[in-house]
């Protein structure tokens, strides 16, 4: 018996440590630290999106110049 009050008390302790937690996620503070570290996330996801489009398009640029300098030696 006392094996299952230990465990008993065991849980009981950890539900009330851990509550703080389980409330700071709903708490609204929490949500909007959350909604503003995904926003930047975004922003930089596409920054790097667009600065790799732009590597790509000068990347074709320079290869069309290239053949075009080509056909005009030959």
């Amino acid at each position: 018996m006392s094996n299952s009050m230990g465990i008993a008390s065991a849980f009981i302790l950890s539900s009330l440590l851990l509550s703080p937690l389980a409330m700071a996620e709903e708490s609204p503070a929490f949500v909007a630290r959350n909604e503003a570290i995904q926003a930047n996330f975004e922003q930089h996801q596409e920054a790097l999106a667009q600065k790799a489009q732009q590597h790509e398009n000068s990347q074709q640029a320079q290869a069309a110049k290239a053949q075009g300098d080509d056909a005009k030696a030959s």
